[in-house]
């Protein structure tokens, strides 16, 4: 499974749009999505688990400061991950999240 994953989160960032950021920051995020476990609750184009929310059009949907308070503050229901990422490591995985558009299945 997480081989699948790992082939889905590179396919899906290669067919994203740009949105001001680098290719290379978004392969970087998609990295730290499936290193940090997100595909445990969260899903992209039906794959991962179901107890977060599908990500698959999260970029459309917040803004980077609101993907950002998510990761860094957690909700009622998500862990906060601020103390468990550095900064670039941070700005690489929101740069992916945010490239997530317009993917909803």
């Amino acid at each position: 499974m997480r081989a699948g994953l790992l082939a889905l989160v590179v396919l899906v960032t290669f067919s994203m749009d740009g949105n001001a950021f680098s290719h290379r920051q978004r392969v970087r995020g998609a990295s730290i999505y499936a290193a940090m476990g997100c595909e445990h609750c969260h899903s992209i184009r039906g794959t991962g688990g179901k107890k977060g929310p599908d990500l698959s059009g999260v970029g459309k949907r917040l803004s980077k400061e609101q993907i950002r308070e998510q990761i860094v503050g957690g909700s009622n229901r998500m862990p906060p991950f601020g103390d468990d990422l550095q900064d670039k490591e941070l700005s690489d995985l929101i740069a992916f999240l945010h490239s997530c558009r317009d993917m909803q299945r």
